[in-house]
Protein backbone atom coordinates (compact mmCIF):
# COMPACT_ATOMS: atom_id res chain seq x y z
CA UNK A 1 0.00 0.00 0.00
CA UNK A 2 1.09 3.17 -1.14
CA UNK A 3 1.44 5.99 1.67
CA UNK A 4 -0.43 9.49 0.82
CA UNK A 5 2.82 10.87 -0.29
CA UNK A 6 3.83 8.22 -2.61
CA UNK A 7 0.36 8.83 -4.05
CA UNK A 8 0.81 12.16 -4.32
CA UNK A 9 4.08 11.99 -6.42
CA UNK A 10 2.66 9.26 -8.77
CA UNK A 11 -0.65 11.17 -9.44
CA UNK A 12 1.96 14.33 -10.04
CA UNK A 13 4.08 12.73 -12.12
CA UNK A 14 0.99 11.19 -14.26
CA UNK A 15 -0.16 14.39 -14.77
CA UNK A 16 2.58 15.85 -15.66
CA UNK A 17 3.08 13.51 -18.41
CA UNK A 18 -0.13 14.02 -19.37
CA UNK A 19 0.68 17.60 -19.67
CA UNK A 20 3.67 17.00 -21.60
CA UNK A 21 1.97 14.60 -24.47
CA UNK A 22 -0.42 17.39 -24.73
CA UNK A 23 2.37 20.21 -25.35
CA UNK A 24 4.20 17.71 -27.36
CA UNK A 25 0.47 17.28 -29.54
CA UNK A 26 -0.01 20.82 -29.72
CA UNK A 27 3.19 21.27 -31.38
CA UNK A 28 3.33 18.67 -33.72
CA UNK A 29 -0.17 19.95 -35.04
CA UNK A 30 1.15 23.55 -34.97
CA UNK A 31 4.23 22.75 -36.66
CA UNK A 32 1.86 20.37 -39.03
CA UNK A 33 -0.78 23.32 -39.62
CA UNK A 34 2.70 26.05 -40.42
CA UNK A 35 3.85 23.76 -43.16
CA UNK A 36 0.48 23.61 -44.47
CA UNK A 37 0.14 27.27 -44.21
CA UNK A 38 3.19 27.71 -46.32
CA UNK A 39 2.87 25.63 -49.26
CA UNK A 40 -0.75 27.23 -49.60
CA UNK A 41 -1.96 26.85 -53.29
CA UNK A 42 -1.79 29.80 -55.78
CA UNK A 43 -4.98 30.90 -56.36
CA UNK A 44 -6.00 32.58 -60.05
CA UNK A 45 -6.54 35.85 -60.99
CA UNK A 46 -8.53 37.57 -63.01
CA UNK A 47 -9.25 40.97 -63.80
CA UNK A 48 -11.76 43.38 -62.43
CA UNK A 49 -13.75 46.27 -63.41
CA UNK A 50 -11.86 49.30 -61.52
CA UNK A 51 -13.63 52.31 -61.47
CA UNK A 52 -11.72 54.19 -64.07
CA UNK A 53 -12.15 51.71 -66.50
CA UNK A 54 -15.91 52.33 -65.98
CA UNK A 55 -16.40 56.05 -66.22
CA UNK A 56 -14.47 55.30 -69.28
CA UNK A 57 -17.15 52.85 -70.49
CA UNK A 58 -19.72 55.32 -69.25
CA UNK A 59 -18.45 58.32 -71.08
CA UNK A 60 -17.83 56.71 -74.55
CA UNK A 61 -21.89 55.23 -74.07
CA UNK A 62 -22.41 59.21 -72.79
CA UNK A 63 -20.65 60.74 -75.52
CA UNK A 64 -22.27 58.26 -78.36
CA UNK A 65 -26.19 59.32 -76.66
CA UNK A 66 -25.20 62.70 -77.27
CA UNK A 67 -24.21 62.37 -80.64
CA UNK A 68 -27.88 60.66 -81.15
CA UNK A 69 -29.74 63.47 -79.64
CA UNK A 70 -30.81 60.56 -77.26
CA UNK A 71 -31.00 61.78 -73.60
CA UNK A 72 -31.56 58.75 -71.19
CA UNK A 73 -29.40 56.49 -68.46
CA UNK A 74 -26.22 54.57 -68.70
CA UNK A 75 -25.25 52.55 -66.06
CA UNK A 76 -21.78 50.40 -65.53
CA UNK A 77 -22.26 47.62 -62.91
CA UNK A 78 -19.10 45.00 -61.70
CA UNK A 79 -19.36 40.64 -62.46
CA UNK A 80 -21.75 40.49 -59.10
CA UNK A 81 -24.47 43.37 -60.76
CA UNK A 82 -23.69 45.74 -58.27
CA UNK A 83 -23.38 49.24 -59.42
CA UNK A 84 -20.22 50.88 -60.18
CA UNK A 85 -21.48 54.65 -62.53
CA UNK A 86 -24.38 55.54 -63.58
CA UNK A 87 -25.51 58.44 -65.21
CA UNK A 88 -28.92 60.33 -65.83
CA UNK A 89 -28.42 62.73 -68.28
CA UNK A 90 -30.76 66.13 -68.12
CA UNK A 91 -34.54 65.03 -69.25
CA UNK A 92 -34.41 61.27 -69.85
CA UNK A 93 -36.69 60.20 -72.71
CA UNK A 94 -38.56 57.77 -70.11
CA UNK A 95 -38.34 58.48 -66.11
CA UNK A 96 -38.25 54.47 -65.89
CA UNK A 97 -34.58 54.50 -67.49
CA UNK A 98 -33.17 55.10 -63.82
CA UNK A 99 -34.10 52.11 -63.04
CA UNK A 100 -34.31 49.89 -66.33
CA UNK A 101 -30.81 50.59 -66.95
CA UNK A 102 -28.82 49.60 -64.46
CA UNK A 103 -31.92 46.22 -64.38
CA UNK A 104 -30.76 45.59 -67.79
CA UNK A 105 -26.69 45.65 -67.22
CA UNK A 106 -27.46 43.34 -63.95
CA UNK A 107 -29.74 41.01 -65.86
CA UNK A 108 -26.44 41.01 -68.86
CA UNK A 109 -24.13 40.08 -66.08
CA UNK A 110 -25.72 37.47 -64.95
CA UNK A 111 -27.29 35.76 -68.14
CA UNK A 112 -23.43 36.20 -69.12
CA UNK A 113 -25.00 37.56 -72.52
CA UNK A 114 -26.63 40.49 -74.27
CA UNK A 115 -30.45 40.91 -73.06
CA UNK A 116 -30.92 41.49 -76.65
CA UNK A 117 -30.28 38.33 -77.15
CA UNK A 118 -32.96 36.63 -74.65
CA UNK A 119 -35.15 39.60 -75.79
CA UNK A 120 -35.12 37.79 -79.19
CA UNK A 121 -35.33 34.27 -77.40
CA UNK A 122 -39.02 36.08 -75.87
CA UNK A 123 -40.02 36.65 -79.63
CA UNK A 124 -38.86 33.83 -80.73
CA UNK A 125 -41.30 30.77 -78.65
CA UNK A 126 -38.67 30.49 -75.50
CA UNK A 127 -41.34 32.98 -73.21
CA UNK A 128 -40.16 31.04 -70.42
CA UNK A 129 -37.21 33.41 -69.96
CA UNK A 130 -40.45 35.35 -68.41
CA UNK A 131 -40.42 33.59 -65.68
CA UNK A 132 -37.04 34.81 -64.49
CA UNK A 133 -38.04 37.24 -61.66
CA UNK A 134 -36.57 40.09 -61.51
CA UNK A 135 -34.10 40.43 -64.94
CA UNK A 136 -35.12 42.65 -67.57
CA UNK A 137 -35.41 41.06 -71.34
CA UNK A 138 -34.73 44.08 -73.02
CA UNK A 139 -32.20 45.70 -75.76
CA UNK A 140 -29.36 47.97 -74.14
CA UNK A 141 -27.65 44.80 -71.41
CA UNK A 142 -24.24 44.19 -72.71
CA UNK A 143 -22.11 41.96 -70.50
CA UNK A 144 -18.51 43.26 -70.79
CA UNK A 145 -16.13 40.24 -71.07
CA UNK A 146 -11.89 41.25 -70.50
CA UNK A 147 -9.39 37.99 -71.79
CA UNK A 148 -12.14 35.94 -71.87
CA UNK A 149 -13.52 36.40 -68.19
CA UNK A 150 -16.88 38.65 -67.70
CA UNK A 151 -15.63 41.45 -65.38
CA UNK A 152 -19.29 43.75 -65.62
CA UNK A 153 -22.05 44.79 -67.41
CA UNK A 154 -23.51 47.99 -69.11
CA UNK A 155 -27.14 49.09 -69.62
CA UNK A 156 -28.77 52.04 -71.78
CA UNK A 157 -31.93 52.64 -71.44
CA UNK A 158 -32.77 56.30 -73.89
CA UNK A 159 -35.57 55.86 -76.38
CA UNK A 160 -35.69 52.91 -78.28
CA UNK A 161 -34.37 49.49 -78.15
CA UNK A 162 -31.90 50.08 -80.93
CA UNK A 163 -30.07 52.88 -79.59
CA UNK A 164 -29.91 51.40 -76.48
CA UNK A 165 -28.08 48.55 -77.83
CA UNK A 166 -25.79 50.89 -80.15
CA UNK A 167 -24.85 53.20 -76.85
CA UNK A 168 -24.19 50.46 -75.50
CA UNK A 169 -21.93 49.11 -77.71
CA UNK A 170 -19.98 52.13 -77.81
CA UNK A 171 -19.25 51.56 -74.45
CA UNK A 172 -18.28 48.48 -75.10
CA UNK A 173 -15.68 49.51 -77.36
CA UNK A 174 -13.32 50.78 -74.59
CA UNK A 175 -12.42 47.59 -73.47
CA UNK A 176 -12.36 45.39 -77.08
Amino acid sequence: MMTRKAEKSARGTVRNGLLAATCALGLASLAQFSSAYAEAPQLPTRPVLTLDVAQRIANAALKQAEAQHTPGVIAVVDDAGEVIVQIRMDHPFMRSSATLAPAKARSAVMFRRPTGVMESAIAGGRPALLSAQGFVMMKGGEPIFVNGELVGGIGVSVDTPDHDEQIAQAGLAVVK
